[in-house]
Formats: C-alpha cells, sequence, structure tokens
C-alpha cells in the first residue's frame, strides 16, 4: 500500500510556499503522495485565506524529487478541458512524470458553481466531467483530435507536447458509495476515491462490494488503484490497530491511503508536525 497526505488548499496560513516547504517535508518522512484540495470557494460564506491548487503544486514539483502529487479532486466542469490538458501537460513534463490526476462533479454546487453565475444541475456537471475527460484523454495523445460532445466540440487539434506518463497520467475518480455512475466512470480509468453517502472513509466490507461492482463494468487490464481517505486517528490508537486496519483495507483492495490533514489546516505547525510522524504503517 501506498500513503500519502490529503492537505485543504484554504487555511489561516495556507500559502504556496507553505504547501511546497510540506511536500519537501513529507518527501523527507517517507510518504509516497502529496495531495491538495481543488476548491474556488469551500462554502459560500468562505472567509479563510485560500490558494490555487495548481500553481502550489508547480510549487511542490520543483522542492521535491520523488513524491507523487496531485488534486484531489479537480470539479473538470468548471474548467476548460483543453486549457486542463496543457497544464496537466506541463507539470507532468516539469515532475519527471509524478503527477496525478483526480476528478469529480465538485461539491458544494452552490459555492464552486452556482455563486458564479455557472451551471450547478448534478446533471450537467456529470455530462461535462465525462467529455471532458474524453477530450483529455484525446489531446494527451499528441495526434490530430477531434470530438462532437454535446458541450465540446473540437476539430483535427494536435497537442504538443504529451506527458511523460505512458498511456497517460493516471486519472482517479471520486464518488459516493453507493451511487453506481461514479463507479460505472471510475471503471474506465485508473483509480477511485469512495466515500460513504455520508461523506466518511469507506470501510473493507463495502471496499470490497464496490470494487466487485467496478470490476463488472471494467474492460482494461492495466493497474487500478483504490484510494483510502481518513484522519490517522480513524486507524485505531496503538500499533497494533493502526497495523489491523492497514491490513483489512489492503485485504479489500487499497492502494493508497491518504491522511486527512483536515483538522491542521489553520495551523502550519500542526501539520508539519503530522507529517513528520511519517506515514501510519505500525
Amino acid at each position: 500500500m501506498h500513503f500519502g497526505v490529503y492537505l485543504p488548499n484554504f487555511g489561516a496560513e495556507t500559502s504556496a510556499l507553505a504547501l511546497a516547504e510540506l511536500a519537501r517535508e513529507a518527501e523527507k518522512a517517507h510518504w509516497d503522495g502529496f495531495f491538495i484540495w481543488d476548491h474556488i470557494l469551500a462554502n459560500k460564506n468562505q472567509k479563510l485565506p485560500m490558494i490555487d491548487p495548481w500553481v502550489a503544486l508547480t510549487a511542490v514539483a520543483m522542492q521535491t524529487k520523488r513524491i507523487r502529487f496531485g488534486t484531489t479532486v479537480t470539479p473538470v466542469a468548471r474548467r476548460r478541458p483543453w486549457k486542463l490538458a496543457r497544464e496537466t501537460t506541463t507539470l507532468d513534463n516539469l515532475s519527471g512524470g509524478r503527477l496525478i490526476l483526480s476528478v469529480g462533479l465538485g461539491e458544494p454546487g452552490d459555492a464552486e458553481f452556482e455563486v458564479f453565475g455557472e451551471e450547478a444541475d448534478p446533471r450537467v456537471r456529470a455530462e461535462k466531467l465525462d467529455e471532458g475527460l474524453d477530450v483529455l484523454n484525446g489531446l494527451w495523445r499528441g495526434r490530430a483530435f477531434s470530438y462532437q460532445g454535446q458541450h465540446y466540440q473540437l476539430d483535427k487539434v494536435t497537442f504538443r507536447p504529451v506527458p511523460t506518463q505512458k498511456p497517460r497520467i493516471p486519472i482517479w475518480v471520486g464518488g459516493f458509495w453507493p451511487n453506481k455512475a461514479p463507479f460505472r466512470r471510475a471503471a474506465k480509468w485508473d483509480g477511485v476515491i469512495p466515500l460513504n453517502k455520508h461523506g466518511i472513509w469507506i470501510r473493507p466490507p463495502d471496499l470490497q462490494e464496490m470494487l466487485a461492482f467496478i470490476r463488472s463494468q471494467r474492460t482494461a487490464k492495466t493497474s487500478f488503484d483504490a484510494v483510502i481517505i481518513g484522519a490517522r486517528v480513524t486507524l485505531g490508537k496503538t500499533s497494533a490497530d493502526i497495523r489491523r486496519s492497514l491490513q483489512k483495507l489492503e485485504e479489500a483492495g487499497a492502494t493508497w491511503w491518504l491522511q486527512a490533514l483536515y483538522m491542521e489546516r489553520n495551523s502550519l505547525e500542526a501539520m508539519r508536525a503530522a507529517i513528520r510522524q511519517g506515514p501510519p504503517k505500525s
């Protein structure tokens, strides 16, 4: 199993430089991944300072050499997919092939879309997400690409250079289990970030059921990641408890554990201390 940290892109001491410093600390402490939320507003009454995660990830790429990194998750419906294709390719090449793109509908719909006069209907956001991923995947190939969708149309467009990673930058899809639509979507790509309907990390029995559903929908024979997000305390209080919890998750099919640092978001020192503890392997 791989281990990463999962941080908000807002907080009292949040800045691109601070996040780059934390990524460097994470690499030193032998974490495998560093993932930042991708919000414009966390809610309609957002007061805390907030930074752009893509600019911050550029700083992360420049300050690290080994660790994988990415957003968790990017609402593709509020992006122009061709602009996102350029950004992701540039960042993947800058980092030597370490980017992971996590995607979803984007929540909350009112803060991320409606407040700016954009379409907040989840059905429309889902359509744009699916079309946007098709466009991304097409433009990443470096060949003339045409697309005729309901929301996006391209005519013989070629993007170069192509990403470092082959066959593409990995795409992880977020969703709430037991809703089936996000997991049918995830089956087309490279990984899944599941939560349950209450927004809590998914438990091993539900993870097994969810992955069985994805396998029933999946045709590709390539590797597939199951990414679990949770606070360290949810794994247990003792080393033995933590080992048992991680073993159960791994046996159920989890390939990544992302440690959420949401509660530490207003203290750079608290996030630094949590990261320096290293992955919860024992």
